[in-house]
């Protein structure tokens, strides 16, 4: 699903750096995720440096002569060589190249680079165009870890589509209160810290047992991890609501949790990520909308953190109202030195699903991000929505999306490296306003509604789409 140009990967991507534990945050609000791959030690992520430096030294070398190599170098490269050097050969005590360029690779990382953009390893860059795909190991949960008193919690945010946690019935708002490798070991911990140490010995497919709590109802639930392909895109009306399993997570099935809440000319869909088989799921998902003759759209991207710049065009076909174009300017992107490339939508669809008289609103967070910013900015450009369609649920006492308006790409390294760079390279702009939301997000004070944080089932939604009138 990556976007190829000059041997690197286009996105708008918003990924946070990941926990000690080797699992991944999804917001800088506490919560975490159990869908995610696991990370390399971190030997592995630095044996590539020396072997950069001394390849280099040596065809340098061989084409020039090894003093015309130096005299090409820059004073700070020439620098390294010779801290190098006199750490190799005066040092008191065995620095070996692991440590020594561990230490400049965790700098470049943690210090230099923003925290979008790091190296990474071969194993690191397999996982990263893997997850591209959608497919991912593990339980599918995201979890908010402490309560408002800062109280351990696993609450759940969040359940991956077609995940084991999915087929097993467990819902968002329910609780992790215990766990045990048997029923009759199950014991109360709501530590994520203490849950993350008792999962890691388990392999795919080994059970053990979860004991969830409902409200006041609590239940015992045998699961596995598994590997899976994530679906993104859930369908929801006020008789019928549908999800995506299989293979390929491309498969409609039909859901016994319909959205008694909606007016009859209104549908649901909740879009989770720009990623994976997102682009097919949605279109699926508008013709359920045209088949059963709804007017009104609430799009739910709350928590959608981004993904892929050609996901996002492919889904903002449907929502370029006033453009007369055939493929409708989405964002513009502007490097450093001024250069500007522009990303168009790869149709123009919205009057073969909506009317003149539709309206379409959306439901956003503080981890509603990147490419979920972008879309909601092309929408304000082209009038199909304005700020009071928007309604944004507050987050540790805050209504507001994220704030992330710039776009990474990706740069294999090649000639048998498979290492990688992950670089934040430009500024990303809507398509008519140049309006550029980093580190500002769209705000309650832009005139959007807003509804307080609960995550009990579909409360909080329920109040959105009274806020927004529908």
């Amino acid at each position: 699903m990556e976007e190829k140009k000059d041997a690197s990967t286009q996105e708008i991507f918003f990924e946070a750096p990941p926990c000690s534990d080797g699992e991944k945050t999804v917001s800088d609000g506490g919560m975490v995720a159990l869908n995610m791959p696991n990370q390399p030690k971190k030997e592995e992520k630095i044996k590539v440096g020396h072997i950069f430096l001394a390849v280099g030294i040596a065809l340098v070398s061989f084409v020039g002569g090894f003093f015309t190599h130096r005299g090409m170098l820059d004073k700070e490269m020439l620098s390294l060589i010779n801290v190098k050097q006199a750490i190799d050969e005066n040092y008191y005590t065995e620095i070996d190249n692991d440590t020594f360029y561990g230490v400049l690779f965790d700098a470049i990382n943690n210090q230099l680079l923003d925290p979008y953009s790091r190296y990474m390893t071969a194993d690191e860059y397999a996982e990263f165009k893997e997850s591209a795909t959608g497919k991912w190991s593990g339980l599918g949960l995201s979890f908010l870890v402490k309560d408002a008193e800062g109280q351990d919690q696993m609450l759940i945010t969040k359940v991956s589509g077609n995940s084991p946690a999915e087929k097993q019935g467990i819902l968002e708002g329910d609780k992790i209160i215990g766990y045990g490798a048997t029923e009759e070991s199950v014991t109360d911990n709501q530590s994520f810290e203490e849950f993350s140490k008792f999962l890691q010995p388990y392999e795919a497919g080994q059970t053990f047992v979860l004991k969830i709590a409902s409200g006041e109802q609590t239940r015992l639930v045998n699961i596995a991890k598994e590997a899976f392909v994530e679906n993104y895109v859930f369908y929801r009306s006020k008789t019928t609501a549908y999800t995506f399993t299989g293979e390929n997570a491309t498969d409609k099935q039909v859901l016994q949790n319909s959205l008694s809440a909606l007016s009859e000319d209104t549908a649901y869909i909740r879009l989770t990520q720009f990623n994976g088989s997102a682009s097919q799921q949605f279109a699926s998902t508008m013709s359920l909308f045209k088949e059963e003759n709804k007017k009104n759209l609430i799009l739910d991207l709350r928590a959608n953190g981004g993904g892929y710049l050609n996901i996002l065009c492919d889904i903002a076909s449907y929502f370029c109202k006033d453009s007369s174009e055939s493929t409708p300017l989405v964002a513009v992107a502007i490097d450093k030195n001024g250069k500007q490339e522009n990303y168009q939508a790869t149709k123009n669809l919205y009057k073969e699903y909506f009317s003149q008289d539709s309206r379409i609103c959306i439901l956003a967070d503080s981890s509603s991000a990147s490419a979920s910013e972008c879309l909601i900015g092309a929408m304000l450009d082209y009038q199909t929505i304005n700020y009071a369609d928007i309604c944004l649920s507050e987050r540790n006492g805050e209504a507001k999306t994220y704030g992330k308006g710039i776009m990474q790409m990706t740069y294999p390294f090649g000639l048998g490296n498979e290492d990688a760079m992950k670089l934040t390279t430009a500024k990303i702009y809507w398509p008519i306003s140049r309006n550029c939301i980093h580190d500002r997000g769209i705000v309650s004070s832009d005139g959007t509604k807003t509804v307080a944080e609960n995550y009990q089932k579909d409360a909080e939604l329920i109040a959105a789409i009274s806020a927004l009138g529908l």
